[in-house]
């Protein structure tokens, strides 16, 4: 709380000591190393932002970190003003707890009045392109590694220098769901932090050929192209659905013929490399190889521990490093469909009020995604429960009812259930010979007892650990 003798200044130091300890040292310098503190009257305390994204980032992916440590600091009914730099206003108010969305886009004067705008923002009295960028599609949530590294850094160096580099065009092609869409449109956003000046713009080719069939009904096909002909950097997706359409490709080679004659920027995705798109015009071809063509991978190991730690701390779920390695281990799918695995768990928790186990993951999974893992047999639950609990084979399958042992065939009667696709009846008779009331008796005893008992949960998580990872 801010006392007589510290400056808003001061205490803004401290809450930047706090943020480094919660971000990477790239966030932290990208982020938040640029802010200012201008003002603190008591309950408003107004941060000078190089520029509009500064807002949006920090809304969207900070402020749950963020405003704790403010009204730590500065007190508990502390809000946030942003003072934006810009042409025709000094500031733009932003309460700390308010929605972003509305802010407006930056208003870049062009000299093309007179152009059909596809991208016009209805209202307002100057052309203004809207870049069709996703807030969330940015670097700082692009998670990188080996099967997207080179892709990434030559991103990256695309918005530093957009134009002026040896990756124009910059052909980004994968597989659906490896990133392809993000690390563009991260691009994008960057290039507008570094370069505000700039006309970004991204664009499906799907849109794009809409775009173009409608101006040719219209008669339309010269301001069609003349627009995108004023365009800095250009974004387009899925460029091979350009594949037969003649018309589209023509209208498209004078676009891109333009913009590289005039130093512009041109970033393309696909899901093939240039050499292997059909019904392409090989004056187009002979182009998209110009610079430099990178590939996104199916991500290894590592990178997908990391998507699986970031989309679990974006999800504000506590996952614990078992069932991450779970996760990792048994789900081969691209980053869209881990992520969305992902989703369904923690929602299916969420909604079931369970603990987040290897368990729940195996259950909720199978519907989603496809796990790689060998078939657990009953025998092989049976070994490792007798194995944990220190029992031999005779004890566990003779007549004997004490607490021990009944305990040991409930919990292998349980665990039967829930990962092996063998009838209850089966069960029964391979673990004591019961009947499968027993076993229905059995797995409701045990999940009674998951829920009252810690001691007997964690026992029972550790079997189930061991089980799994056969």
């Amino acid at each position: 709380m801010l006392n007589n003798t510290q400056t808003y200044s001061d205490i803004w130091q401290h809450c930047l000591d706090q943020i480094k300890a919660r971000t990477s040292e790239e966030e932290f310098r990208k982020w938040f190393q640029p802010i200012v503190p201008l003002e603190f009257d008591g309950t408003t305390l107004r941060l000078r932002v190089p520029n509009e994204s500064y807002v949006r980032q920090i809304e969207k992916n900070y402020i749950p970190f963020l405003k704790p440590i403010i009204s730590q600091l500065y007190g508990q009914q502390t809000r946030l003003h942003y003072a934006v730099p810009r042409t025709s206003a000094t500031t733009v108010p932003v309460a700390a707890d308010a929605d972003t969305t509305a802010i407006s886009r930056f208003n870049t004067q062009t000299n093309t009045a007179n152009i059909k705008n596809p991208f016009v923002i209805p209202g307002l009295k100057k052309i203004v392109i809207d870049p069709q960028l996703n807030p969330n599609l940015t670097f700082a949530t692009f998670i990188e590694g080996e099967c997207n590294r080179l892709a990434r850094s030559a991103g990256m160096s695309v918005a530093v220098n957009p134009g002026n580099n040896p990756f124009n065009p910059l052909y980004i092609y994968g597989d659906s769901g490896l990133g392809k869409t993000h690390i563009v449109q991260s691009i994008g956003h960057e290039v507008r932090e570094r370069h505000p000046e700039l006309q970004v713009l991204y664009v499906s080719m799907n849109k794009f050929q809409a775009q173009f069939q409608t101006a040719y009904k219209n008669g339309e096909i010269p301001d069609f192209i003349h627009f995108y002909q004023m365009i800095d950097v250009l974004i387009i997706d899925d460029i091979q659905e350009l594949t037969g359409k003649t018309g589209t490709q023509n209208a498209f080679f004078n676009i891109f013929n333009h913009l590289q004659l005039a130093g512009k920027q041109l970033i393309l995705t696909s899901d093939k490399p240039p050499v292997e798109l059909k019904d392409i015009e090989q004056r187009l071809l002979t182009r998209f190889k110009w610079g430099l063509s990178a590939q996104l991978n199916t991500p290894d190991y590592d990178t997908k521990l990391k998507i699986i730690r970031a989309k679990a701390q974006k999800l504000g779920a506590q996952i614990s490093d078992d069932v991450v390695t779970y996760l990792a281990d048994n789900i081969s799918a691209n980053v869209r469909e881990i992520e969305g695995a992902l989703s369904s768990l923690v929602a299916n928790a969420s909604f079931l009020g369970r603990k987040i186990t290897t368990s729940l993951a195996k259950e909720i999974l199978k519907v989603y995604v496809k796990i790689n893992q060998k078939e657990i047999t009953i025998d092989h639950i049976i070994e490792v429960v007798c194995q944990y609990l220190n029992l031999d084979h005779d004890r566990f399958n003779s007549t004997e009812r004490t607490r021990e042992i009944a305990q040991a065939r409930q919990i292998a009667m349980y665990l039967a259930k829930q990962h092996t696709k063998a009838p209850l009846t089966t069960i029964g008779a391979a673990i004591g010979g019961r009947n499968h009331a027993t076993v229905l008796h059995s797995c409701k005893a045990v999940t009674n007892l998951l829920e009252t008992d810690k001691a007997f949960r964690r026992q029972v998580e550790e079997i189930e650990k061991r089980v799994l990872a056969q």
